[in-house]
């Protein structure tokens, strides 16, 4: 993975034009807000959000949560949209409907054009992928690989469902998914989801099923419709204490025995090896980049 990726659980969807979710939005414990000038807004008030990100910024940001917004897809709208959010304090623009590497590409070009215009670090914004139809699908490497902005990608389960035919169920998203998990990772970008739908959030049990078993498949974290679903999120996809003591006492016998000239030795039970003790390091890694998150 590469190391310049932001250290996201849990990134929490709030309507930009929603007053009191922004206000409140920063308490909900999100690694990540999401301002939303997509699904959330309706279109006669496309406009009137667009002047609401500047606001919201300071006020979502106040405990130390990334600024993401979520653009529209129709190039009408995101152009206006990526004039007004290319600004100081947004971290990451999400990227909706993309369904080909050029897609990516030509936004990137416009926000290069306003970081330049608007004297904002280059490449300082990253992007999100959001892939959302079997089009996008069927090029998901490609668009994982194609720009260095990107910093994550995920595949919309509600509306890749709908532009298949099917229902968003684990059973029919689980191909798509973890080749979703599987372009991330090749391109060393973070794998965003879980396998499931988002839009349940009242079985707090079962959504936390779901994203435990997706943290084992791969994913690294996900968003939240509700803020019920951003301590499940920050729970799951955060290393258990214990796995991280056991990951680290690992590492050290690995590393004694591989200075001894071993390669595989035998480790409370079980034999490890190279990806075994690799796997640990990301545990280790991971614990400590989210430990230096929180204490930030």
């Amino acid at each position: 993975m590469r190391d310049d990726l932001p250290v996201w659980r849990s990134l929490m969807f709030i309507p930009v034009t929603a007053e009191k979710f922004v206000r409140t939005g920063a308490d909900r414990g999100a690694d990540a807000i999401i301002l939303d000038l997509e699904d959330a807004v309706a279109p006669s008030q496309k406009d009137q959000a667009r002047t609401l990100i500047a606001a919201a910024i300071p006020q979502v940001a106040r405990n130390g949560a990334d600024v993401v917004v979520r653009v529209n897809r129709p190039w009408r709208l995101l152009v206006r949209d990526l004039e007004a959010a290319v600004i100081m304090g947004v971290h990451t623009l999400m990227l909706t409907k993309v369904d080909s590497p050029e897609h990516v590409i030509a936004c990137g070009e416009i926000v290069t054009e306003l970081e330049d215009e608007r004297g904002l670090a280059a490449g300082g914004i990253r992007f999100i992928a959001l892939v959302e139809n079997a089009a996008g699908f069927f090029r998901i490497e490609q668009i994982a690989r194609c720009h260095p902005r990107l910093v994550g990608i995920s595949l919309g389960s509600e509306d890749f469902a709908a532009d298949v035919g099917m229902q968003s169920e684990p059973e029919g998203l689980f191909y798509p998914k973890q080749q979703t998990i599987f372009a991330a990772r090749a391109a060393g970008i973070m794998p965003m989801g879980f396998i499931g739908s988002i839009a349940d959030f009242r079985d707090q049990e079962a959504f936390r099923a779901i994203v435990r078993r997706s943290r084992r498949l791969g994913f690294m974290c996900a968003s939240a419709v509700h803020p019920l679903q951003v301590a499940v999120l920050n729970e799951e996809f955060s290393p258990d204490p214990a796995e991280v003591e056991r990951a680290r006492r690992m590492i050290v016998a690995y590393d004694e025995a591989y200075a001894r000239g071993l390669g595989a030795v035998q480790f409370e039970g079980a034999m490890i090896d190279v990806p075994v003790v690799d796997r640990a390091r990301s545990v280790v890694k991971r614990a400590a980049a989210l430990g230096a998150r929180v204490r930030a």
